[in-house]
């Protein structure tokens, strides 16, 4: 639905980034209609407030008729051994509360809460 804004993301996280950028690409085999059934899209970095250099998910999607087939877990491994390649031992992502799919998702995969709070306001 955001066009200009996933090709942007493309060209900043795709190509040739080393493994501290990362757009993973799941493809079906033997399906020429809809070849792309899933994609993942993270980095490492540090945040401020402490953090140390981690490994940050921040996008996540599967087909619908794609999933339970193990695309989504085949992404989350492979992009697991991008950040450990990179140098880091921790990775982090952000779930809204009311997204059952993603978080059971993330917590099926061994993800946990992390040691930081999400605070937010209203700006008038």
């Amino acid at each position: 639905a955001k066009p200009k804004y996933w090709q942007d993301v493309l060209a900043r996280y795709g190509g040739d980034r080393g493994h501290e950028r990362s757009f993973l690409v799941a493809e079906a085999a033997h399906k020429p209609r809809t070849p792309i059934v899933g994609f993942i899209i993270g980095e490492v970095r540090a945040w401020e407030f402490g953090s140390s250099p981690c490994g940050w998910v921040f996008a996540l999607s599967v087909e619908p008729r794609a999933r339970l087939q193990g695309v989504g877990e085949a992404l989350f491994q492979a992009i697991s051994r991008e950040f450990k390649a990179a140098g880091v031992d921790k990775m982090r992502t952000m779930v809204a509360r009311d997204n059952r799919l993603h978080l059971m998702f993330f917590r099926s995969e061994g993800m946990t809460a992390g040691p930081y709070l999400q605070l937010e306001k209203e700006i008038e």
